[in-house]
């Protein structure tokens, strides 16, 4: 890739950096969609060591963990109780034209990608997606309760359950997550940590 052409690419994907989610960091900010991505795509990198995933390509992973959302970058994002279908192939569609407009190389890795990620068959894109719900959920966690939509209560306890399924270590997380938001809910405090069990 040309400088040219990095500085391009570059400057689209900053746009993820002002394109926010749902869930507030803090009073005076939301969550933007690169915090969410350099996340999941740490998630990954912490995961790397873990048994479970021995067998699982890490870096390809957090390859798709760091370019998964940045259709985002032409659509903002949409939270995912109000995303239709036609939203989702709306953001593929435009994603994968600029992904078209890339050198050949990187068009080829990009879309290689984007089609394993779409897939969910192997397990680093089974990896890759239940990472980025569990994102999500550590998230809304984090945020204060005060901000949650009625519609989230409900949400926090089913979102995502099936991408968790084909892992034990997921499932743990995902409990230990469920914990911490009932916990939250329970005692309807604002606190941003897990605090003590």
């Amino acid at each position: 890739m040309r400088p040219e052409e990095l500085l391009d690419v570059l400057e689209r994907a900053g746009n993820l950096k002002k394109n926010t989610r749902h869930c507030w960091i803090n009073a005076d900010r939301k969550e933007s969609v690169a915090d969410h991505s350099w996340r999941i795509a740490l998630m990954a990198m912490l995961l790397e060591n873990e048994p479970e995933f021995a067998d699982t390509d890490m870096s390809r992973v957090i390859r798709m963990c760091l370019i998964h959302d940045l259709g985002e970058a032409f659509t903002g994002d949409i939270p995912a109780f109000e995303k239709s279908d036609a939203d989702e192939g709306r953001e593929e569609d435009i994603y994968r034209q600029w992904v078209d407009s890339f050198p050949e190389k990187d068009r080829q890795e990009w879309t290689d990608l984007l089609d394993e990620m779409t897939a969910l068959e192997t397990k680093e894109a089974r990896t890759y997606k239940a990472l980025d719900k569990l994102e999500a959920l550590i998230s809304h966690d984090e945020s204060d309760l005060s901000t949650w939509l009625p519609v989230e209560y409900d949400l926090q306890k089913t979102y995502g359950q099936e991408n968790m399924k084909f892992s034990s270590y997921f499932m743990e997380l995902r409990k230990l997550i469920d914990d911490w938001t009932d916990r939250k809910i329970r005692e309807g405090t604002g606190q941003t940590g897990r605090g003590n069990s």
